[in-house]
């Protein structure tokens, strides 16, 4: 589900296109409480922070794999993006003629051909075809292929793949199925593939991997608790490798219509391409989008046995919770800036070295703000620091966003290019970072940490940074 700071308290709030001033729409139900006060805070680290040397408990990143809005090819994707192409427009997944929003990030010409036998493809939701073709990617792109799985131990790989809805078309259809029809007509697959552990699991079936594996729903922050949970398990040793990330398909009549009833989305209709638009201040909402990205995250130590590409290094992780509202961010931002403080300390980096942050940025009013501000809380000088939107273009994966962001992260540090934040007309005032507007720089990224956050309060940061042995 979209995420409470996805939103940032934007979710009933709108500009209104007429007079362009702010009319509320707060529903009772979501009324904000007053913030916890919080008695104490840890005190600062005192000594300068550490990153792990161990190669056991170093994690990296030794493959991609990616299903998108710009095809399912991580190259393809990341030159889209660097293009600042969009991949926003109407929907014809099914008929949205009658719906107020009629436009998303919609994958069309998806195939799974070499990666989903031809039976299962008909049966599954497009969740778990979206994942088992970003996981299968990721994998060959780590050399792990099915018969290199064979030969290694295969109870110390993991996948842990998160979905915010799972497979929702399945489940409106078992729905509609047993309205219309009686319960009879109920698929026997309406459990198993509307359940969110199910990507992991068919993955895991598909594979042979037997290490950990069970899936996180935190809602448009799933994909990041993934990652920092996946980077435990290898620290601790309870896995050479996991398959991580984040997978989703909700453009259908339910989810588009249920974000609809939420007054989250943007109404551009007649501008759909130009429809998210973070920092902008004629934003109006977020695009609904969909796809998966995956990563296989791996020991230091197991990847330089068998000889592995290495194309980025996981430095850590954090996860927080605001307690405050469904919703809604705690007003003093505590939730947003004590995660990322709290990924610094544990990824072993100071605020000095952070450079480039891909941001949440979901094109909403009070989100988009409150983020930033939480970043200029952290990191007192942002002078060199760049920051971006990959949802300007590909709209918001839900739980796969931090999934799709995580390579947008990875191709960064890669190429050296960071891709721009499109629509940018009209930037806030407040917003003094560089968002990289509408044109693609060269910057070497030195850390970048990639923000998610998701309804209910769930905060979560990853930090990456280039490899160096």
């Amino acid at each position: 589900m979209a995420a409470a700071t996805c939103y940032y308290g934007l979710m009933f709030t709108r500009k209104d296109s007429g007079n362009n001033v702010d009319s509320m729409r707060q529903y009772s139900c979501f009324r904000a409480s007053k913030s916890r006060a919080i008695k104490a805070l840890a005190a600062p680290t005192v000594s300068p922070p550490k990153r792990e040397t161990n190669p056991k408990k170093r994690v990296v990143i030794t493959g991609m794999g990616v299903v998108s809005v710009f095809g399912n090819d991580v190259n393809t994707y990341y030159e889209k993006l660097l293009e600042g192409q969009s991949g926003i427009s109407l929907i014809d997944k099914f008929d949205a003629s009658t719906f107020t929003v009629r436009f998303a990030g919609q994958i069309r010409d998806f195939s799974s051909v070499g990666y989903i036998d031809g039976k299962n493809d008909r049966r599954l939701d497009d969740c778990w075809r979206y994942c088992l073709v970003a996981g299968r990617k990721a994998l060959d792109d780590a050399n792990l292929s099915q018969q290199v799985l064979e030969t290694m131990d295969r109870t110390k790989i993991g996948v842990l793949v998160g979905s915010g809805m799972g497979g929702l078309t399945t489940f409106s259809n078992g729905v509609e199925a047993l309205i219309q029809k009686g319960f009879k007509k109920i698929t026997p697959f309406f459990i198993p593939y509307t359940i969110t552990n199910m990507g992991s699991a068919l993955l895991a079936i598909d594979t042979g991997l037997m290490g950990p594996n069970y899936s996180i729903s935190t809602a448009c922050a799933t994909a990041n608790f993934c990652f920092n949970a996946a980077g435990n398990h290898i620290r601790r040793g309870e896995a050479d490798i996991m398959v991580v990330g984040g997978t989703e398909a909700a453009i259908n009549p339910t989810g588009v219509g249920g974000f609809i009833a939420c007054r989250a989305l943007s109404q551009r209709n007649d501008e759909p391409q130009k429809a998210s638009r973070p920092w902008d201040q004629y934003r109006d909402g977020f695009v609904i989008g969909e796809g998966a990205g995956v990563l296989v995250m791996e020991s230091l130590e197991h990847a330089s046995k068998r000889g592995a590409n290495i194309v980025a290094e996981y430095l850590g992780g954090a996860i927080t919770c605001d307690a405050h509202h469904m919703t809604d961010p705690r007003k003093d931002g505590l939730g947003i800036s004590s995660c990322i403080s709290k990924c610094l300390d544990d990824a072993g980096v100071s605020p000095e070295e952070v450079n480039y942050v891909n941001c949440h940025a979901t094109s909403t009013l009070a989100g988009d703000i409150a983020e930033v501000h939480a970043i200029k809380k952290i990191f007192k000088n942002t002078a060199e620091m760049k920051m971006n939107g990959t949802k300007s273009m590909i709209g918001h994966g839900l739980g796969a966003a931090g999934g799709l962001e995580a390579i947008a992260c990875i191709k960064a540090i890669n190429t050296g290019w960071l891709h721009p934040t499109i629509n940018q007309d009209t930037l806030e005032p407040q917003v003094d970072i560089d968002t990289v507007p509408n044109v693609k720089k060269q910057h070497e990224v030195n850390v970048a940490i990639s923000n998610s956050f998701g309804f209910g309060g769930h905060n979560s940061v990853v930090a990456f940074a280039p490899f160096t042995p």
